[in-house]
């Protein structure tokens, strides 16, 4: 077993000393991402997050941070490609700060850019992905539609038919987050001809490509989620994504970033928990700190064991993934149990915040209104429950 060391300088919500299981060339890059999200994006968030709008300088921040395609051995600044424990807690620092930032990333960095890595021939990944591996062009990823979400692998509606070396796609896609600005936008759609899904990379100002901002969000206000419209949108064949043949391609990329919301929602509960500690510790009632008050120390007790929980699962589960033995199931068990958790971290420490943790100035309430987007989006809890239990009954119980 590997021997663990403590570290001085671990988060107050890493109990066990988790993070001290990564090498040090590679908590190095960690302690530089936990920097710019400090120093650098924790400043523009709640602002931004209040007018509901995407801070165009949070890209530059990102540039040449050297944090995107850290996972993609010949795209990233390390080669090798970094360890799945270090991309899972890069997730979980980022959304420790704010949820949309990480959601952000994670769809450029995750579904994006792993989409093309995956699914495309090696001429695509090298005229695509160096520009998004130093985050000079900007990846979404669409497959939810209007009209089809956890059932969209067997109802997609866009589509997608053949005219020569020409690709012509129609239909609507809805949620697609960073649309709205995204150089390159993969658009997944079903072939006429066969039946099977296709995915087609979709540059920025194709004619017929319609993207169009979703309003009144109560949760990941930063993101820009989009419903986009196409309308005869004309792809060369030479933008169809070479390696993917069926869903069954999509549904392993969807597979990797699943677990990647895992970690997001042990970042979210993270920040959540580390606000309402320090707040207790600050806040006066009855002449003391609420901090001294039982019923308090029981709801920061019990956070800190879904925390602590929650990152025992995920550091397992970065092992299956780095021994080639990660299956769906994995990832569907992680997803579920760890944002179910998530929620009742976040409500256990905005109620430490009395009426104050309803106002976003204390931070809190947004940690808890974006916790509900984790909880829902890259399967909600019941298909990640179904995908669980066909695996250890053998028995579908999907309608």
């Amino acid at each position: 077993m590997s021997t663990i060391v403590p570290l001085e300088d671990h988060l107050a919500a890493d109990f066990y000393h988790y993070e001290s299981l990564l090498p040090e060339e590679e908590r190095k890059i960690l302690l530089k991402a936990r920097a710019l999200m400090k120093d650098e994006i924790k400043p523009l968030v709640n602002d931004h997050w209040a007018k509901g709008e995407f801070p165009e300088e949070l890209i530059e921040k990102f540039q040449g941070s050297g944090l995107a395609a850290l996972a993609y051995e010949s795209y990233g600044e390390h080669q090798p490609a970094v360890s799945h424990l270090l991309r899972g807690m890069l997730a979980m620092e980022l959304a420790r700060t704010d949820a949309s930032v990480a959601t952000f990333f994670g769809v450029h960095d995750g579904l994006a850019f792993y989409s093309i890595y995956s699914g495309g021939d090696q001429e695509q990944r090298d005229r695509w992905l160096p520009r998004m591996a130093t985050m000079d062009k900007i990846g979404a990823f669409a497959l939810t539609e209007p009209l089809g979400g956890s059932d969209v692998s067997g109802g997609m509606r866009t589509t997608a038919r053949r005219e020569g070396d020409t690709w012509v796609l129609n239909g609507a896609k809805r949620w697609i987050g960073n649309a709205t600005f995204a150089d390159y936008v993969v658009v997944w759609a079903r072939d006429v001809d066969d039946n099977q899904v296709k995915g087609f990379v979709v540059e920025k100002g194709t004619p017929g490509f319609s993207p169009e901002k979703i309003e009144g969000k109560i949760a990941l206000r930063i993101v820009e989620n989009a419903e986009i419209t196409l309308t005869d949108v004309r792809v060369p064949e030479a933008n169809r994504l070479q390696n993917v043949h069926s869903f069954r391609d999509v549904a392993e990329i969807l597979r990797a970033t699943r677990s990647g919301v895992a970690w997001e929602s042990l970042g979210l509960m993270t920040g959540a928990y580390e606000l309402a500690l320090d707040y207790a510790k600050k806040r006066m009632a009855f002449g003391r700190p609420i901090a001294k008050f039982q019923m308090v120390q029981d709801l920061l007790v019990k956070s800190l064991g879904n925390i602590t929980a929650s990152w025992g699962m995920l550091v397992q589960l970065a092992r299956l993934q780095e021994a080639g033995i990660f299956r769906d199931e994995h990832s569907s068990l992680a997803k579920s149990f760890v944002t179910s958790r998530m929620r009742e971290v976040v409500a256990w420490c905005r109620e430490i915040f009395g009426g104050n943790g309803i106002l976003l100035d204390y931070g809190i309430a947004r940690f808890f209104a974006d916790a509900e987007a984790l909880y829902s989006y890259e399967g909600t809890r019941e298909m990640n429950t179904l995908i669980v239990g066909k695996s250890i009954t053998g028995q579908s119980a999907f309608v």
